[in-house]
């Protein structure tokens, strides 16, 4: 018989995190969110190092998503994919800012070329990133896949504009002790 509805969850925890009553002003708070998310996913053995979150324009937590490939069995259960996945089902929109409003998705580590890919639809306007994807590749077993060589002019050409190295310490942290731990998602 084939399956007729997908079913992802987030974990319990999430609701311990994340504060949807607070503003998250500045990229610092919205990346660090999304790094606090990714420690808290490996520390409870959830799935990978990853945290992404998206913001509306004054800074509210819209939706949240971590690393759920393996616990889901979900090749496409990226943080981002989640927290994409999330928010449009919450705006009921499959491109978020088609309501004319303005979102960012903040990331723990840059985006594989699946969440890349991603990125280029969600409908956000703005991409804030923690640790790159050569710190994931070295601190990790993780292949981050082919992505174009210049990926974030392709992006700010399509009018999202992107911020690097946002917390880079702190998200290269939680890539090391993932990588050290041996877990393997």
């Amino acid at each position: 018989m084939l399956r007729l509805q997908i079913h992802l969850t987030l974990p319990p925890w999430i609701g311990d995190v994340v504060d949807t009553e607070k503003r998250y002003v500045t990229d610092e708070e919205r990346v660090g969110l999304a790094i606090e998310l990714s420690r808290r996913n490996i520390e409870h053995n959830h799935g990978g190092p990853f945290g992404a979150a998206v913001f509306d324009a004054h800074g509210r937590v819209i939706s949240v998503g971590v690393n759920r490939v393996v616990p889901q069995t979900c090749s496409v259960a990226h943080a981002e994919m989640m927290a994409y996945m999330s928010a449009q089902q919450r705006l009921a929109s499959f491109r978020l800012n088609a309501d004319g409003g303005h979102y960012t998705l903040a990331t723990s580590a840059q985006p594989c070329c699946q969440c890349y890919g991603a990125t280029v639809w969600a409908g956000v306007d703005a991409l804030l990133i923690g640790a790159r994807a050569e710190d994931v590749e070295e601190l990790t077993e993780f292949d981050e896949g082919p992505l174009p060589s210049d990926w974030a002019g392709e992006l700010e050409r399509r009018g999202i504009t992107v911020r690097r190295d946002i917390l880079r310490e702190q998200a290269r942290s939680v890539l090391t002790t993932y990588g050290q731990s041996g877990q393997h998602y």
